[in-house]
């Protein structure tokens, strides 16, 4: 298999309103595009042309775009967006615009996507995909790479579950994030000083759909509360399981199972549980512990039904149904 990756030079500024496809194909030409291409483009020029410059700090703009701070290390923001993104400072750029001016992420990601692919379509009788892409860090890795933030027209994962290697080994959970690595290996031809926004990456057809099939978009590829081990950084856990708030609990993920939940109480704070139904009465002679036990529970998507002040009793029970 032979990969191609292309990025052409000569890209103008963008503006609100400007034709992207038409943009594209008066660098690269027409007949430069073939069917199975994946057209990348840069977030960051889809929001200037969908109108997405705003005239302010980023500090504000910031707080604006965050759904959830995940993360907060002294000016440095972790936050998950209204996309489900989670980004340092929620994507909003200051760099490669207007002096006091910002860059917004595209209100909707997938649907710049399905836009780009229809109107490379018409301008060209092309069947693309096509991949709308940010910067982002990664956790325990240092450095940023290009992750896709919209996709159409493209199977963003490729799942060989339920395949077998050379060896006759099952295959469990193997499913490279494909839209991800797309977007990496466009960046490298792309560059983050060159003002080449736009890459044409060859290779890869079997990951284009057809022409009426756009594909989930990269909205697939966000990891929701409940199978995300890592909705807060490890500080914020702690703060926000001491607070208690119920807004926060989704971040927590699924609830524990009963036994997991009685084990770590036993174990923390020497608490007895016994089962009464699908939940947990506790007994104990210290009324902290069983504070103790309340924010326990909460960290692992359980709550106190029941506790006097200076009670020795407490039932708790999941805050929502057990998977």
């Amino acid at each position: 298999m032979t990969l191609t990756v292309w990025a052409p030079d000569g890209a103008p500024e963008i503006g609100a309103g400007d034709d992207l496809a038409a943009v594209l194909l008066g660098l690269v030409g027409p007949d430069d595009l073939a069917d199975g291409d994946v057209v990348v483009v840069t977030s960051k020029v889809v929001a200037k042309a969908e109108g997405r410059v705003r005239v302010g700090g980023r500090d504000q703009a910031v707080a604006d775009e965050t759904v959830r701070v995940v993360a907060r290390r002294g000016p440095t923001a972790i936050v998950r967006t209204r996309h489900g993104l989670t980004l340092a400072a929620a994507g909003v750029d200051a760099s490669n615009v207007a002096q006091g001016h910002v860059v917004l992420l595209p209100i909707d990601p997938d649907a710049s996507a399905r836009a780009l692919r229809r109107r490379l379509r018409d301008l060209t009788g092309r069947v693309v995909g096509v991949l709308v892409t940010d910067t982002a860090g990664r956790a325990w890795r240092e450095g940023q790479t290009d992750i896709a933030i919209g996709a159409a027209g493209l199977r963003v994962v490729e799942s060989f579950a339920g395949q077998a290697d050379s060896h006759g080994n099952p295959l469990a959970v193997t499913a490279p994030a494909v839209a991800d690595e797309i977007a990496g290996a466009a960046e490298l031809a792309q560059g983050k000083l060159t003002g080449r926004p736009f890459a044409v990456v060859r290779g890869r057809s079997d990951l284009v759909l057809p022409v009426d099939d756009d594909g989930p978009g990269a909205a697939a590829l966000v990891r929701g509360d409940e199978t995300d081990f890592f909705g807060y950084g490890a500080r914020e856990a702690v703060l926000r399981a001491l607070t208690g708030d119920p807004a926060d609990a989704g971040a927590f993920g699924v609830p524990a199972g009963v036994e997991e939940l009685a084990e770590v109480l036993e174990a923390l704070v020497r608490i007895r549980s016994t089962r009464d139904g699908d939940a947990l009465v506790l007994t104990t002679d210290d009324p902290y512990a069983t504070w103790v036990a309340g924010v326990v529970a909460y960290a692992h998507g359980w709550q106190v039904e029941a506790a006097a002040p200076g009670s020795v009793r407490a039932r708790i029970r999941p805050s929502r149904p057990v998977p």
